[in-house]
């Protein structure tokens, strides 16, 4: 078992460069299946995500390769479409292969998505898209699905609503995809990206009425016009896609990743100090930034974040779409809230689940009470290390590192595997700051 030992109580201080966009690379290199030639993308994280999607694209017959922070994908090889395995079971974003696959072979076979237990997040409105280009959904593999798929059975996944979802997996087949008018019921990002990936390749236009906003879109449709696509954001949370388009080869690189460069301005302002982000997506990062200010944390405009001792408390803030507050950091929020000068509150309107973080930052010493939707954080001036606490998923592992940086004492942090997810090396980046955290093993003898 790999964890994380941390010992808190200094200031954060130091140059960070931030990594690539693990929400945009995931996308963008399902992306890669679609059209003829090679595709190099530039700045991609070494994450786990990446990497079992890079396994999954092998899978499929495509080849790929990583040099660094470069990877090649050239999909001419591949003749599958069908993914199964844990890689495509451990991640969320492997479900984005629906929409790729029916685009290029008009067919898909693929588990239910995974990720982290952050909340309910049904498909069924990637599969109302999908349907209206004219995808049909069956409880059996495709006549010319390949690969040998062995699906994980899914609680509630019986397929008894006529949603087509079987025991074991998403089967889809399309005889000829054809644009449409589809207006989502939420801005889904997951749905968002699908529609895109199906309808780039259709006959005609499609136009996605109440599509996300998120940059992580822009990023995708951006790669796929390089490529020769003809994708345009419209006003009013539309966009417009002219299918039928070639697309060939590019060569693209990747933002760098806001949620991660938010999570380290979190942590700035949780322990203090002065931290310099050479490539921080500020504005990517409006809403946190706005936060941040009440807080009492300068962010100047070259990327410099100075903060004091200890945040102001923040009376209310409700995580959103984006443009909104993103959910994704409302973790390390409550992290460094627990810390603050006040009592503050957030409301949680994305996802369920995401307080099962405070459980453990209560074990770290900090006061806070879930009623709801709402966690009430009493900030407190010091929370204790010497706890020993787990991950409940990637983001909430973010939050618990925050803690234990700004905790006094030591701590241990197990569930690593959550936070390698999306953040690829969080020790050496918080070791350039000036952190003492390590990542070690059990029977690791090694002393600090």
């Amino acid at each position: 078992m790999r964890y994380l030992e941390i010992a808190g109580r200094r200031p954060l201080c130091g140059e960070l460069t931030i990594q690539g966009s693990k929400n945009a690379a995931l996308p963008v290199l399902t992306a890669c299946l679609l059209g003829d030639g090679p595709c190099i993308i530039d700045n991609c994280p070494q994450i786990q995500d990446v990497e079992d999607t890079l396994a999954i694209l092998r899978m499929l017959g495509c080849k790929t390769e990583r040099t660094g922070h470069t990877v090649s994908v050239d999909p001419s090889g591949m003749e599958k479409t069908a993914i199964f395995g844990p890689q495509a079971e451990r991640i969320r974003s492997s479900v984005l292969f629906l929409g790729a696959l029916l685009g290029r072979m008009g067919e898909a076979a693929l588990p239910y998505p995974g990720g982290c237990a952050i909340g309910s997040r049904p498909i069924d409105y990637h599969l109302r898209a999908l349907e209206k280009l004219g995808v049909r959904f069956s409880k059996s593999s495709p006549s010319g699905a390949s690969g040998g798929a062995s699906f994980r059975q899914t609680e509630g996944s019986d397929g008894e609503d006529g949603s087509g979802l079987g025991s074991d997996g998403i089967y889809a087949s399309a005889t000829r995809l054809r644009g449409a008018g589809i207006r989502l019921p939420q801005p889904s990002v997951g749905a968002t990206e699908n529609t895109i990936l199906a309808a780039v390749l259709a006959d005609g236009e499609t136009v996605i009425e109440n599509a996300a906003l998120e940059p992580e879109i822009d990023e995708l449709c951006r790669f796929l016009n390089l490529r020769g696509a003809k994708i345009r954001r419209e006003r009013g949370r539309r966009i417009r896609i002219f299918g039928k388009q070639t697309l060939g080869p590019v060569r693209y690189r990747l933002d760098a990743d806001r949620i991660v460069a938010g999570s380290y301005l979190l942590a700035g302002a949780a322990c203090g100090g002065s931290i310099h982000f050479r490539n921080l997506p500020a504005e990517q990062l409006s809403a946190l930034l706005a936060v941040l200010s009440r807080m009492g944390v300068q962010v100047a405009e070259d990327g410099r974040m100075c903060a004091g001792e200890r945040p102001l408390a923040v009376e209310n803030i409700a995580t959103a779409p984006y443009p909104g507050f993103p959910t994704d950091l409302q973790s390390p929020l409550m992290a460094a809230l627990g810390l603050a000068r006040g009592e503050s509150r957030i409301w949680e309107r994305m996802f369920e689940n995401r307080f099962r973080t405070a459980a453990c930052l209560r074990k770290m010493g900090a006061d806070i009470t879930i009623e709801g939707s709402c966690a009430r954080i009493k900030g407190t001036a010091t929370l204790r290390g010497g706890a020993e606490v787990r991950a409940p998923d990637l983001r909430g592992g973010a939050a618990l590192v925050t803690a234990a940086l700004a905790a006094s004492g030591r701590s241990r942090i197990e569930g690593y595997e959550y936070i390698a997810r999306g953040y690829e090396d969080i020790c050496r980046d918080f070791q350039s700051l000036g952190a003492e955290i390590r990542l070690t093993e059990d029977r690791d003898e090694k002393v600090w």
